[in-house]
């Protein structure tokens, strides 16, 4: 048994040396070449990035004229600082009803209900959820809005707004009966 250890041992070294002898190869001297003469070469110089400018924006200012190759087009002021020519105007003395702090676009028909003395009210749903019951002499909407007129299907409507020239304007509106609803 002695032996064979001595056998195994001896057979151990030799392989370790032939293996150190294998690893020692110059296999490797070409890669060690290119590598010395790469290190070797001067470095390069990065050039910084140019300066640009910002953009400036360009105001056009001669866009309300006219174009220079079109023939000039005569105009005449027709509405000149007039008196306005009617006396309508609202009554802000009068207490406010609860559907004029709501717009007309947030006020929904939603039904009609017959009253005593064949009289009949619109049934009006606000954007909060409530329902109001309103009848022909009633104010709607934010533009003082007086209902003239209360039908199965709509609510007819005069609301006053301002002309732009400080006077006021009546302009008819109306409210549809919404059949979305259930």
């Amino acid at each position: 048994m002695a032996g064979n250890h001595a056998v195994r041992a001896w057979l151990g070294v030799c392989l370790a040396s032939l293996l150190t002898a294998c690893s020692q190869g110059n296999g490797f001297s070409d890669l060690d070449t290119f590598m010395a003469e790469t290190r070797a070469k001067p470095r390069g110089h990065v050039e910084p990035l140019p300066e640009f400018k910002a953009y400036e924006a360009f105001s056009y200012s001669a866009a309300d004229r006219r174009a220079p190759f079109e023939p000039p087009i005569d105009v005449q002021l027709t509405m000149v600082d007039q008196a306005p020519e009617t006396n309508i105007e609202p009554d802000l003395d009068r207490p406010k009803e609860v559907l004029e702090n709501f717009g007309l676009n947030e006020l929904t028909m939603v039904g009609t209900l017959s009253g005593a003395g064949s009289s009949l009210y619109a049934l009006i749903a606000d954007s909060e959820g409530g329902i109001h019951r309103v009848r022909a002499g009633n104010y709607i909407g934010t533009n003082y809005g007086r209902i003239i007129g209360v039908s199965e299907d709509r609510v007819e409507l005069i609301e006053i707004v301002p002309n732009g020239r400080g006077g006021w304007v009546e302009r008819p509106r109306s409210l549809t009966l919404n059949q979305d609803e259930g």
